[in-house]
């Protein structure tokens, strides 16, 4: 079995909602909500939050959480991630970046992203299929392309891949080829130093996403299926909605 370290990013700063990782759900902290999911998860060796903030590590540390204070200066959450890994990661096989804006993140999608690392991929992460056209369209919700071994070929917030049916016709819809990827990172401790190492690439500016940084260079990523994503919290909207959600079911605790 491998070696595996937990990290889950949370920076103070977001200009869609401010201070997230401090905004209440149910009562509680976003971040503990997803700390306390992780945290049952008993396949990781180690589990620390990587955060920018000394108040959201006063919090984090009062719950029990391990915390290290970052550096402000990280634009993504896998440079976040790297620098617990230069600190922290000598004899972990696995780094596994766990979103701190996902109070539902899945033990299965966290372990299906090892899994693809254990296979030999530089990295790993997760798909789900796309629900109904309109998740299909939005911007906001990233697709994938993968080959039929799971190597990603393509991350879009395009409607990829399209359903070309020929020359003036509408496009031809194949449900079982929408994947929207699920934002859960694992990787092999040299292939994140890689991959923070560089420089961020035409694609990745152009879509808005740091992992076309590493598929430029030619960095393998394992995308693996499951059921489905976790939502998360990107804004007030999200905020309102994963609480009425969360109310409904009937969870007080994560």
């Amino acid at each position: 079995m491998s070696r595996v370290l937990g990290v889950i990013p949370a920076r103070i700063g977001s200009s869609r909602l401010p201070r997230k990782p401090l905004q209440p759900l149910l009562g509680k902290p976003l971040v503990l909500w997803v700390w306390e999911r992780a945290r049952r998860m008993r396949f990781l060796d180690r589990l620390v939050v990587a955060t920018d903030s000394e108040e959201v590590a006063e919090v984090c540390r009062g719950a029990g959480a391990e915390t290290l204070l970052t550096s402000a200066s990280h634009p993504t959450g896998s440079d976040r991630t790297w620098e617990v890994a230069r600190h922290l990661g000598r004899g972990y096989d696995v780094i596994v970046n766990i979103q701190g804006d996902e109070p539902l993140v899945g033990a299965d999608a966290v372990k299906a992203a090892i899994s693809m690392v254990e296979r030999g991929f530089d990295a790993g992460t997760c798909a789900a299929p796309v629900r109904d056209e309109e998740e299909f369209r939005d911007p906001a919700v990233v697709k994938v392309v993968r080959t039929s071994e799971g190597r990603a070929l393509y991350f879009s917030r395009a409607a990829i891949p399209y359903g070309y049916g020929g020359t003036g016709e509408q496009p031809r819809r194949h449900p079982d080829q929408q994947l929207r990827h699920v934002g859960v990172y694992a990787y092999r401790p040299e292939a994140l130093g890689r991959w923070v190492g560089l420089s961020r690439s035409p694609l990745e500016l152009q879509e808005g996403l740091e992992q076309l940084r590493a598929l430029e260079d030619g960095m393998r990523i394992g995308v693996a299926l499951v059921a489905e994503a976790a939502e998360g919290v990107d804004t007030p909207h999200d905020l309102e909605r994963m609480e009425s959600r969360l109310r409904s079911g009937g969870a007080t605790e994560a």
